[in-house]
Formats: structure tokens, C-alpha cells, sequence
């Protein structure tokens, strides 16, 4: 039996409606969890790309991947790893920052090259870009001033070439 790992599939569909609902569904009818998707128009306004990501051992993703390509709107789908191509993920942050803690929590948001989007009285909006473990290192260093609310969109990629 083969190990769980978390993988990124990148799908190419045909952009109509009900396009997404299907892809979906596959994953929903046959009991795999999606960890993070998303969906926008390509180049062409005619194609959408969903990035996907999902945990499950090699069988699980082999059955994933043959179920896709049975879906008529599918054109392509890549699993692309962290060598094989360029992902990001972008995450916001809203952080306590009151009084003397704001000039050091500007300073991390300096060094990790992030950006301060909101400004407030008692609070920061900051939005960072980058690999998983770069945000998940932000968002270690942002937890001792108080996060109060946060969103991150899951990675999306591109091939490499």
C-alpha cells in the first residue's frame, strides 16, 4: 500500500457552465476530499484552469485522473510537482497591531517581501505570495500579535518550460 501525499492537478477545461459543477462532483461521488481549488479564465476566455489539491495515495490519484479525463470538458490534466513547475499561494492576514507591536510586525512584513494592504486603528491587512512553507513561516511569526481574521487561496501553478 502506497503513502498518502498531497498532489497539485492542474486541469485545462472548456470554459461553460456547469464545467466546474461536474469536475466537482466527480471528486464528491467518489468520497475524495478536494484541499484547495481554484478556478479563472486562461489566455483564452474559451478555456479555464482548475488547480486542485488533493491528498490521497497513488491508486487514489490514478482513479482521480481517469475519472477527469472521462469528463467531455476536460482538455489537459498535468500533476505537477515543485520541480516541474511554479506555485503560489496568496493569503491576507488581518493582524492585531496596536501601539508598539505595529513597528515590528512591519519589520517581518518587510523581510518576508509582503504587503501592507489595510491600515487601521487597531489593525493590519497584510497579503503575502508565495510557497506553502514561506507562508506557513509569515503566519507562524504573525500569531504572537493576534490574528484576528485570515483567507489563503490554496497554491496555484504553472509548468515549468
Amino acid at each position: 500500500m502506497s503513502e498518502n501525499k498531497k498532489i497539485l492537478l492542474s486541469i485545462l477545461v472548456e470554459n461553460y457552465s456547469g464545467t466546474l459543477s461536474k469536475v466537482a462532483g466527480l471528486f464528491t461521488r467518489r468520497g475524495y476530499n478536494i484541499d484547495s481549488l481554484n478556478v479563472a479564465e486562461t489566455q483564452d476566455p474559451k478555456i479555464s484552469r482548475i488547480t486542485v489539491t488533493v491528498t490521497g495515495d497513488s491508486y487514489v490519484i490514478e482513479q482521480i485522473t481517469k475519472q477527469l479525463h472521462k469528463l467531455i470538458n476536460v482538455i489537459k490534466i498535468s500533476i505537477l510537482s515543485s520541480e516541474s513547475s511554479v506555485q503560489r499561494e496568496l493569503m491576507m492576514i488581518k493582524v492585531n497591531s496596536e501601539g508598539q507591536k505595529r513597528s515590528e510586525l512591519v519589520q517581518i512584513v518587510n523581510i518576508f517581501k509582503a504587503n501592507i494592504i489595510d491600515v487601521q486603528h487597531k489593525n493590519l491587512i497584510v497579503s503575502i505570495s508565495g510557497d506553502e512553507d514561506k507562508n506557513n513561516a509569515f503566519l507562524e511569526l504573525l500569531k504572537p500579535f493576534g490574528i484576528v481574521e485570515m483567507t489563503r487561496t490554496g497554491p496555484t501553478a504553472l509548468e515549468r518550460g
